[in-house]
């Protein structure tokens, strides 16, 4: 019997055991918290053929050992690729930011024509359990992390694309330009009959993107007509075609409209009419986590954006409103660099209350870059801030930590349960007893 070794207990990594039990394997799950660990797992490589690695698990000394006995080392996605050729049509998702929300709205815009659409990758199932349910699908979507992209071998999406790229996960890659070629990745397989889109507004995508044999769509949010799909006056346009008008878009602010010309490009390559596209973009609501105007009470707005991970996701999501939101961010140090963010700060926001690992280095830099001392609270407790923070009719409290979430929560969505859940409590449950 064939032999191979799981690392990671998680989502994709049961899911990739049952998928190889399932195709004739033996197989031994490694899981440093779970089970056997991989200081134990070491002497059990003998007659190992496969190596499954989930995304999270570092290069440590059984990865490497791993790679010095030369076994085929991939990940959960590679793994269920090889079981699902021609099966159903990929469309692999990349980027820095707007992941989550271009992967769901695409499947959601296949569904809405009539599709047979699944989710999954980074965001709901792993890959492997797609495939190991055996429905019948026209189209599978994958959010694809960094993580999940830097294994593959054989793996060809029908249409792949990255979003954009801002640095990120440098706690993991040496430089930027390391973290950007694994997003480039996805199009590493791409054939005659793969498309790939490209966003030309970015400038670090247009220096590594390097044409292979797919067919390329160059799209432009900030109207440059040398897109295939742009922005016009307002009018998100195909060459002369005009589909949607972006101030009727329900998904709002700038960060959103980049990731629409995604969507639309997507749906159009594969055949969706400007009836269809506009309807749904036009109704569709925003992401649970994601720029999430969860409650509105006392004429403030309350704002769970605890998906917001990196600088770049927050900057934008402060951009996104003309009226300078409170901001609550922190967490775990990515060691990044907080100049960005701390610049952006002093410009967007009306009160900063910080919490997590990085408080005290975000507070020292918002304070060189003059943001005013008496506007700063560092409370480094989510709770605290809740209870403590000061609040004006028509303010925008928005919470967008910038970070990830393992300092403090088990992750983001955790995270922002969390923060609504305390919102609530004080504000609605007060107003309920004034009454």
């Amino acid at each position: 019997m064939k032999k191979a070794m799981v690392y990671g207990a998680g989502v994709s990594g049961l899911a990739a055991c049952e998928l190889l039990r399932k195709n004739g394997y033996e197989v031994i799950l490694v899981d440093d918290k779970k089970g056997l660990s991989s200081k134990e797992a070491i002497d059990q490589l003998n007659g190992i053929e496969l190596f499954i690695k989930s995304p999270g698990i570092p290069y440590n000394e059984l990865v490497l050992e791993v790679k010095n006995k030369e076994i085929e080392l991939i990940d959960e996605i590679e793994l269920a690729y090889r079981y699902s050729v021609g099966k159903f049509k990929i469309i692999a998702v990349t980027g820095t930011n707007g992941k989550t929300t271009t992967t769901s709205k695409i499947a959601g815009l296949l569904e809405a024509d009539g599709y047979k659409v699944e989710a999954g990758g980074n965001i709901g199932k792993a890959f492997a359990q797609i495939v190991l349910e055996e429905k019948q699908l026209d189209f599978v979507v994958l959010e694809l992390s960094s993580y999940q992209l830097e294994n593959l071998k054989e793996f060809k999406a029908d249409l792949s694309l990255v979003i954009n790229l801002s640095p990120d996960h440098m706690d993991r890659y040496e430089k930027e330009t390391d973290y950007y070629l694994a997003k480039f990745n996805v199009k590493n397989n791409a054939d005659s009959n793969s498309y790939f889109i490209l966003n030309i507004d970015s400038k670090e995508s247009l220096d590594l993107y390097k044409k292979g044999n797919e067919k390329l769509i160059k799209v432009s949010s900030l109207g440059d007509k040398a897109a295939d799909f742009y922005v016009e006056n307002g009018i998100l346009k195909s060459k002369d075609e005009e589909i949607l008008e972006a101030d009727k878009l329900s998904l709002k602010g700038k960060h959103n409209l980049e990731n629409v010309m995604f969507m639309v490009a997507t749906a159009k390559t594969f055949g969706l009419s400007n009836e269809i596209i506009r309807e749904y973009l036009y109704n569709t609501e925003s992401l649970e986590h994601r720029m999430e105007n969860f409650l509105e009470v006392d004429g403030v707005t309350f704002v769970n954006d605890s998906k917001g991970t990196n600088i770049d996701s927050t900057v934008k999501a402060m951009e996104a409103y003309k009226t300078k939101p409170i901001l609550i961010c922190g967490g775990k140090n990515k060691y990044v660099d907080l100049v960005p963010l701390a610049k952006a700060i002093n410009e967007n926001a009306k009160l900063l209350y910080l919490i997590g690992d990085t408080a005290d280095m975000i507070e020292k830099l918002v304070k060189e870059e003059g943001y005013p001392i008496e506007k700063i609270f560092n409370l480094k407790n989510l709770e605290t801030v809740i209870n403590e923070i000061k609040l004006e009719k028509g303010d925008i409290v928005l919470f967008s930590p910038a970070h990830s979430s393992f300092d403090q929560f088990a992750n983001y969505v955790e995270r922002g349960r969390i923060f609504k859940e305390l919102v609530n409590k004080k504000f609605v449950t007060a107003q309920a007893l004034k009454k």
